[in-house]
């Protein structure tokens, strides 16, 4: 069988986990000591970014809650590479924290794009498509092992590119006092990498079998 690919390869910024990772190394240490679990973690995530989600939706379209996203983007990412490493060096492994892992970050995913939706010139058709293939490219990565391949994490539209797209979006709206009409094309551009994303991301899990 084939060794997986490595992440350099993914063409995406989920290649620099690691890094990230070593930084939050200790805070990971120190949460372990304190008694909080992985499980936890990635629960506390999910509850911020609905509820901070529909905040920002129901304000819409007013401007600055806006600015919350790229804001809670960043932590974000931090809580997720804790959640993973609580469980992956601290003996927090578990079979629902895989469930939760999956079910959480597109719960938390759609719940945080839906706000978009309301701020012109984004169109509602195409933030929801958006939306929906996010969930279907999280879904080819993880049926890679019920293919006998690794989990994908493929780009060029993983779940750390969105966040970093989304992230610049929320700050562009945030800081300015409306957008310009070209700015529609970037849902239709998402929507395009995320039918790519999901294509290498089923192409390179069979390609560990061969």
């Amino acid at each position: 069988m084939r060794a997986p690919l490595p992440e350099r390869d993914a063409l995406s910024i989920y290649a620099l986990k690691p890094r990230f990772q070593a930084l939050l190394r200790p805070l990971a240490g120190a949460l372990a000591r304190a008694g909080v679990t992985a499980n936890q973690v990635t629960v506390a995530a999910a509850v911020v970014s609905v509820v901070l989600g529909l905040f920002v939706a129901v304000r819409a379209p007013e401007r600055w809650p806006f600015l919350l996203i790229p804001l809670w983007m960043f932590v974000r990412m931090a809580f997720n590479a804790i959640d993973g490493m609580l469980a992956r060096e601290f003996g927090h492994k578990s079979r629902l924290g895989a469930y939760l892992n999956e079910l959480t970050d597109v719960i938390s995913d759609a719940a945080l794009y839906l706000p978009f939706a309301f701020v012109a010139p984004f169109s509602p058709l195409w933030t929801g498509a958006v939306i929906v293939l996010a969930v279907i490219s999280e879904y080819a990565g993880a049926l890679g092992p019920l293919a006998g391949a690794s989990r994908r994490y493929d780009g060029p539209m993983g779940k750390s590119d969105r966040a970093f797209v989304f992230g610049a979006l929320g700050l562009w709206i945030g800081l300015s006092a409306a957008l310009p009409a070209w700015a529609a094309w970037a849902m239709p551009a998402m929507a395009a990498l995320l039918v790519a994303t999901v294509v290498n991301r089923v192409r390179r899990g069979l390609a560990e079998n061969t």
